[in-house]
């Protein structure tokens, strides 16, 4: 018998914002001049958290961490469409998102030092789930949480983050395959950054977007430029109100960059070429914006100098605010190994807590 053709798919691509800033009229999405510039304030938030963070951790001021710059939009636009009973389940690369849901600036400064404390959140930052650090493992517990949400009657959804490289993880296909067939309301936001640490994007998979692996979970793929916040923002939205309409699950595929390191133990020059890099620079999602709220007449000169001012002294009271604590228990890493306490575990805190004895001797 001869063949036939069973199915036909394909992907669509959205931009609403191009490298200049001018917006396609018949996409802007309907903001508000406010929550433009709070987006806009957001976005140049966690720029220069970011940047600050860097710089505290060439110091040794605090431990290791992957930095966002250049993934501001992908992860802020679809973090601000999130309505108040929506999950936010990120990996370590979201520090944006997580300030939308109104995460204090100290938590990122607090867990990159290794305190446990920088994952909790107060009580004015709605169903932030702690970050997750096992690649991937992020769309388990979304897809769970969506699939509770449902069982239980609530028009509400979840939404996750992972890269490029989590996309190859069999969790990440796990979860979607799961929410799929049962309709969880979870929207999958891949941050197509292209780099997994050093591997390339080129080198981890064969198919021609990453969107499309959304087709074999048989939930819609869709990718959009991961640079422009207004088209994040907007394809979550269009995601959400499937969830929330009970139509179940979308994959966003936000085409972006990583501007810096993958952690800062990590040396990208040893696998990429200044001439790629500095092309990704001129794609920058944060300036792309600023033009784009200039042409609206809502931002200038002046008031960005004042932000730049302000958010100055935010982040350094905040540095401030973290580097004044004392109240932090140094052998607390060993409190939690186990359910109960563990001969071998209290031995190593015996000889951690000596250890400590002796360099504070030293250096008196």
């Amino acid at each position: 018998m001869p063949r036939t053709q069973v199915e036909r798919f394909s992907v669509s691509h959205m931009q609403i914002l191009d490298d200049d800033g001018n917006a396609d009229p018949e996409l802007e999405p309907k903001l508000t001049k406010e929550q433009l510039l709070e987006i806009y304030r957001l976005m140049f938030l966690a720029r220069k958290q970011d940047q600050r963070m860097l710089k505290l951790q060439r110091q040794g001021r605090i431990g290791t961490f992957g930095p966002c710059t250049g993934q501001e939009a992908s992860s802020i636009g679809p973090a601000y469409a999130l309505g108040d009973s929506d999950w936010l389940v990120t990996a370590f690369r979201d520090l944006g998102a997580r300030l939308v849901r109104k995460e204090p600036l100290i938590n990122s400064l607090l867990f990159h030092n290794g305190f446990e404390e920088g994952n909790v959140v107060p009580d004015e930052a709605p169903n932030v789930l702690p970050i997750s650090i096992i690649v991937g493992s992020q769309a388990l517990h979304a897809t769970g949480i969506a699939y509770a949400m449902k069982y239980r009657g609530e028009k509400a959804a979840a939404l996750t983050f992972f890269g490029d490289g989590a996309s190859s993880q069999g969790d990440v296909y796990e979860a979607m395959n799961f929410a799929g067939v049962w309709k969880a309301p979870v929207v999958f936001i891949c941050q197509n950054n292209q780099w997994a640490i050093s591997m390339p994007r080129s080198k981890q998979t064969r198919a021609v977007t990453l969107a499309q692996k959304a087709i074999a979970a048989g939930i819609p793929g869709l990718q959009v430029d991961g640079n422009d916040v207004l088209a994040t923002y907007a394809a979550t939205k269009e995601a959400l109100a499937r969830a929330y309409a009970g139509e179940g699950p979308t994959m966003i595929e936000a085409l972006t960059y990583r501007l810096m390191m993958h952690t800062t133990a990590d040396d990208p020059r040893r696998y990429r070429n200044e001439d790629e890099e500095k092309a990704a620079w001129e794609k920058d999602p944060i300036p792309r914006f600023r033009k784009y709220i200039e042409r609206k007449g809502i931002w200038d000169a002046k008031k960005q100098a004042a932000l730049e001012e302000e958010i100055k002294g935010e982040v350094d009271a905040t540095v401030k605010e973290f580097e004044s604590r004392k109240d932090f228990q140094p052998e607390i890493l060993f409190d939690h190994v186990f359910g109960t306490k563990h001969a071998e575990i209290e031995e190593q805190r015996a000889q951690f807590l000596e250890n400590l004895k002796l360099k504070s001797a030293k250096a008196e």
